[in-house]
């Protein structure tokens, strides 16, 4: 196992995920925030227009940004996205009862910076019904920005914005701040999203088999489950002994192995 290191390199590496986005001028918009703070990779998930990278209104409000949009992704599923990240921030204005843990943007930027997460991402949801259950159940942490009580609507670019300046600021100040432990100990390679989503879905038929989940009444045991393990930052390791435990449960249960796609 590798010591856990800063990583130096979040400049290339955070994923602006947009999913959903309505107005091709947000897009644009995105574009701009994300440059304007040295970052350089966004990805839509299913966003209204298929065409909306090339709009005249996107590359209007990127202003001199169009090479984000040129460069950009289009997928059509959250877990396309979110292929080969090993950390991923919902951002919701809205708590969710069964929701990953809560960070403040200034949070989030400490965390990838001196936690080791190779590849991270920023989720955002549609302008007009954010982010879903699903979504935010498929990333590690949900973000709130702690804005106004009273009056605390921020559009699709103003959150981005905060975000990606919060980074900026984390990676720039990053000499100067206390250092911490991060050489005490030894840390395995973070488990990336593919590897924790098979592992709930082995993990699901597991309990599905020795009757512990009902299928047709799961109630919330997956949702509470994902939020137990989302406060651990799972390693790779740490997966593979857990679908081992999963594995070996359906052995015993069934006398054969069966392991989910």
């Amino acid at each position: 196992m590798n010591q856990r290191k800063t990583d130096t390199s979040v400049f290339s590496s955070l994923r602006f995920i947009l999913v959903g986005t309505s107005h091709p001028g947000n897009v644009g918009a995105a574009a701009r925030a994300i440059k304007t703070m040295g970052f350089s990779r966004l990805v839509l998930v299913k966003p209204r227009f298929e065409d909306v990278l090339t709009q005249e209104e996107a590359i209007a409000f990127a202003s001199g940004a169009q090479d984000i949009l040129e460069q950009a992704l289009i997928v059509d599923t959250l877990e396309e996205a979110l292929q080969d990240c090993h950390f991923a921030a919902a951002l919701s204005a809205r708590l969710r009862e069964f929701s990953p843990p809560v960070l403040t943007p200034r949070q989030f930027s400490d965390t990838i910076l001196t936690d080791g997460h190779a590849n991270c991402a920023l989720v955002f949801g549609s302008e007009r019904y954010g982010l879903s259950n699903e979504d935010v159940e498929q990333c590690h942490a949900l973000i709130n920005i702690p804005a106004n009580p009273d009056y605390s609507s921020l559009n699709l670019a103003q959150a981005i914005q905060i975000l990606a300046y919060e980074c900026r600021m984390a990676i720039l100040d990053k000499e100067n701040l206390p250092k911490r432990d991060e050489h005490i100990g030894f840390h395995g390679e973070s488990a990336s999203v593919d590897q924790i989503n098979g592992m709930f879905t082995h993990l699901e038929s597991a309990l599905t088999t020795i009757g512990f989940l009902n299928p047709d009444n799961p109630k919330k045991l997956m949702p509470r489950l994902r939020r137990l393990f989302s406060r651990s930052s799972l390693e790779t390791e740490e997966v593979n002994i857990l679908r081992g435990i999963a594995r070996q449960i359906e052995k015993q249960s069934t006398g054969k192995k069966r392991t989910p796609d």
